[in-house]
């Protein structure tokens, strides 16, 4: 048995009182690991820095869905330490195992038996009216920015790489990397990105403009929006569904790629592709196509018959 290995498991308060986490525990113990349980769902305050994992945790367990994923991940962010995702959840894209691998997953890790994929973190400095310093955040999928007030639009001015591009009212928009094209971005209309493509995406949401469409960006740009100070409404900032405040008008919002990458455990060399028609049980034969071969076969039916007349 391997000594002074640490791995922690994260998951949240409703499965921790089922019998799955207390059987990773016991599995993990069994392969030589000491076990922190995290549970807290708590979001820190924006802008504020995450506490980490202990530096000796040799990888985090992740038990649940996408949504316990992007909190493992303020645990790991700006260190070395890898994800694992066991899907306990619905779609579960973000995650590497179904349920009933987990057995499989933790012989895995026990066995150092996986590879690093670096993710692409997206970097926010929001500098509010007459601040010195910015405030810093980040997100792994995406960041938010919509109306302080639900019932009112926002006036948005977006510009890339200091070059005016648009400027609207509408009910927000979402800057998301790669990882997060397949969240709320893809939602809200715009397109996947391949995680190995270093970009960054901006989506209107329901923007009051002819021409308001998504927008890439290559890794060495940078996105520019200003909450407009005639703005039927103040702003309000999120970080991948958690982090979160309500900004002034005049506040500006700078978003570029991360010095920073975040570590996910790969267990399988299977494509993204592969993983993308997967959970989204996409239609691989479209409607036109299956009309077209049933025709074909009644159309070969009916030859065959006359042959056989």
């Amino acid at each position: 048995m391997v000594e002074g290995r640490h791995a922690v498991i994260v998951t949240h308060p409703a499965l921790r009182r089922r019998g799955v986490v207390s059987a990773a525990i016991g599995q993990l113990n069994h392969a030589g690991f000491t076990v922190t349980v995290v549970d807290n769902a708590e979001a820190p305050v924006f802008g504020t820095p995450t506490k980490a994992v202990d530096p000796d945790t040799e990888i985090v367990l992740v038990l649940g869905g996408d949504g316990t994923i992007l909190r493992a991940a303020e645990l790991i962010y700006c260190t070395d330490v890898p994800i694992l995702g066991v899907n306990l959840g619905h779609v579960g894209f973000l995650a590497e195992f179904e349920s009933f691998q987990m057995s499989e997953a933790i012989q895995r890790v026990a066995d150092h038996d996986y590879s690093i994929d670096e993710r692409m973190v997206a970097h926010a400095d929001v500098w509010l009216p007459g601040a010195k310093e910015p405030i810093h955040d980040w997100a792994l999928n995406d960041i938010t920015l919509g109306t302080a007030d639900r019932g009112k639009m926002i006036g948005l001015a977006i510009q890339v790489d200091g070059v005016a591009m648009n400027s609207f009212s509408c009910d927000g928009i979402i800057v998301s990397t790669p990882t997060g094209s397949t969240a709320y971005a893809f939602s809200a209309g715009g397109p996947v990105i391949w995680p190995n493509v270093k970009a960054l995406q901006l989506v209107p949401i329901a923007a009051h403009a002819l021409f308001a469409r998504p927008l890439i960006i290559g890794s060495g740009s940078t996105f520019t929006v200003d909450i407009m100070e005639d703005s039927s409404s103040a702003g309000w900032i999120c970080c991948d569904g958690r982090r979160q405040r309500e900004l002034p008008r005049g506040t500006r919002i700078e978003v570029r790629e991360s010095r920073d990458t975040l570590h996910l455990a790969r267990l399988s060399g299977v494509p993204f592709t592969n993983r993308l028609v997967s959970k989204f049980d996409l239609p691989v034969v479209g409607w036109r196509e299956r009309d077209h071969s049933e025709t074909l076969g009644y159309a070969s039916g009916e030859r065959h018959e006359g042959d056989a007349s």
